[in-house]
């Protein structure tokens, strides 16, 4: 694989460990700036939307800047973004840094994945696609806790300043690191807009919603899950949850691997698991080291579906991947928000702590069904498109017999 792969790699890393690591330095930052948890819990919030405006925009704004100018870009606004949150004089400015910080995600790993895939063989696509996201998954691992213990000693001003340095890394590597890749011929924005004429790219987008929010229902309350059902201590909780960490970098690479030999199967396999493996949650939660081994489960599943949910939206918006990638990660994080919102409100009609798992299974048979729909519509336009070739061939061979009599006569 490309050494290019690791520049990236850490810019996701960077990625990861920003959006994620607001959540374990709430109090702190709620405690400094003399405002409340739940009014902090905006912080969260704005970084979230800043994802699902800039994605899109900025992937459409800049459809004819060269691919290795835009992520360099694009991981100097995240770095400025991280510094202005650690400078930040005030909650509203902090606000805007977050959302700052959260404009460039949804289009690096759009064009990232694009860039990525660009620079391997065929076969070897979805491979480099799930290196890349290695990253995001190795932040959740390492990342979030070191800076959330970092922030926690030293000042969660301390956090933004050294996400600011990763970012800074991470733009060196791409400078050294990243082939200049040229831009396909007649690219723009409005190309770039005709992948959403596709059904095939909304249902790949659909999957993407409610696969995630399956998660996310979950993933949303995991904490007082384990703490309120498993039993297990406040200072417990954060190694369980890196735990979900090594699983989801397991399910990665996985599903990258499983994709390269069959992309939809792949798809539907990591969907299917992943209905599962929140159903066995709600038995396994009741027990510590059962409840530790389907956090695991559910890391591995949730993310072998990521990569065939990237590689599949690239492949069905093929002469114009870079803005239906960066949808795709809008996608993510409007799950992300919808996950959670459904998983709250069953906990508020009082089902209990284990109801959260049985609403995300559903969303993740929901998920399975769009896929499958998908397939069935992808295999029957093949047939569609092997008749008419058929007839194309008939047609032409009998004016091959024809044409010849003609010229005799």
């Amino acid at each position: 694989m490309p050494l290019a792969l690791l520049a990236l790699a850490i810019s996701a890393f960077g990625i990861g460990t920003t959006e994620f690591v607001m959540m374990g330095l709430l109090p702190d930052v709620a405690d400094d700036l003399h405002t409340s948890i739940p009014t902090a819990g905006y912080l969260v919030s704005g970084y979230a939307l800043g994802v699902v405006i800039g994605a899109p925009l900025l992937a459409a704004i800049t459809t004819r800047m060269p691919r290795k100018a835009l992520l360099l870009s694009l991981m100097a606004l995240f770095t400025v973004g991280n510094t202005l949150s650690a400078l930040a004089p005030g909650f509203g400015w902090l606000l805007a840094g977050r959302v700052l910080s959260g404009l460039p995600h949804g289009a690096f790993f759009g064009v990232g994945a694009v860039v990525a895939a660009s620079m391997v063989d065929p076969a070897r696509k979805a491979r480099a696609v799930s290196l890349m996201i290695a990253g995001l998954t190795i932040a959740n691992i390492v990342g979030v806790p070191a800076a959330t213990l970092l922030g926690q000693h030293l000042g969660w001003r301390a956090t933004f300043l050294t996400v600011g340095v990763i970012g800074l890394v991470a733009i060196a590597g791409i400078a050294l690191l990243v082939p200049r890749i040229p831009l396909a011929p007649g690219g723009g924005l409005r190309r770039e807009l005709s992948a959403f004429r596709s059904g095939q790219v909304w249902l790949t987008l659909a999957t993407t919603i409610f696969g995630f929010a399956a998660v996310f229902a979950v993933y949303s309350y995991v904490t007082p899950m384990l703490t309120e059902v498993a039993g297990f201590g406040d200072g417990s909780v954060t190694l369980v949850l890196a735990l979900f960490g090594v699983g989801a970098t397991i399910g990665n690479l996985l599903g990258g691997r499983l994709a390269d030999r069959a992309l939809r199967p792949a798809l539907l396999g990591g969907l299917g698991a992943l209905a599962v493996v929140l159903l066995l949650f709600t038995v396994a939660l009741h027990a510590r080291w059962s409840a530790a081994l389907t956090v695991v489960l559910l890391g591995i599943a949730a993310f072998a579906a990521g990569s065939p949910m990237m590689m599949l939206v690239m492949e069905k918006a093929r002469h114009a991947p870079a803005l239906a990638s960066a949808a795709n990660q809008a996608a993510f994080n409007l799950a992300n928000a919808g996950g959670a919102w459904l998983g709250g409100v069953v906990l508020a009609q009082g089902l209990g702590y284990t109801a959260p798992a049985v609403a995300g299974a559903g969303l993740a048979v929901i998920g399975v069904g769009i896929a499958t729909a998908g397939g069935l519509w992808e295999r029957r336009a093949a047939k569609g498109s092997g008749a008419a070739s058929s007839s194309s061939r008939v047609v032409v061979a009998s004016d091959a017999l024809v044409r010849p009599a003609e010229r005799v006569g």
